[in-house]
């Protein structure tokens, strides 16, 4: 869901409030369409910029159709990252640290071309949110139509 959005000679940008959601990789495509609605639908040709407004969650785009892709994702940068590494950063607990270094690795931002109304992803590409502290967080993405 938006919650304030702006416009400027073709250009748009919107706060989108995504549901909490726990730990791992959420495929969000539908949810990020649904709030962009006539946005999207109106631009002909163009770029969506989306930036994740917190250090604990990223963007990423993969693959959409299989669920065990998300899980694997998930599993593989547990490994790559463990949160049973000698963090030095808690203060909110261990999954602290640990979430900001998997957040820096995957990125903040995505940019996907526009074209003829619809997301110009690849069949089985959606957008994800990759979610890394244990317990569910709102998050914000900055949606910008260029």
């Amino acid at each position: 869901m938006s919650s304030s959005s702006t416009s400027d000679g073709g250009r748009f940008q919107t706060v989108i409030k995504l549901q909490s959601r726990p730990k791992g990789c959420h495929l969000i495509t539908d949810e990020i369409v649904a709030a962009l609605g006539d946005k999207l639908k109106n631009t002909k040709i163009g770029i969506l910029h989306l930036f994740i407004q917190h250090t604990s969650a990223a963007l990423t785009i993969n693959e959409n159709c299989d669920p065990d892709v998300r899980t694997d994702m998930d599993r593989v940068l547990d490994k790559i990252v463990p949160e049973s590494f000698d963090w030095d950063h808690v203060d909110e607990g261990p999954d602290d640290s640990v979430s900001h270094t998997k957040a820096s690795i995957i990125g903040p931002s995505i940019q996907i071309p526009i074209g003829n109304g619809r997301l110009m992803t690849g069949t089985w590409q959606g957008i994800y949110l990759t979610e890394f502290r244990h317990h569910p967080h709102a998050r914000r993405v900055v949606a910008t139509i260029l």
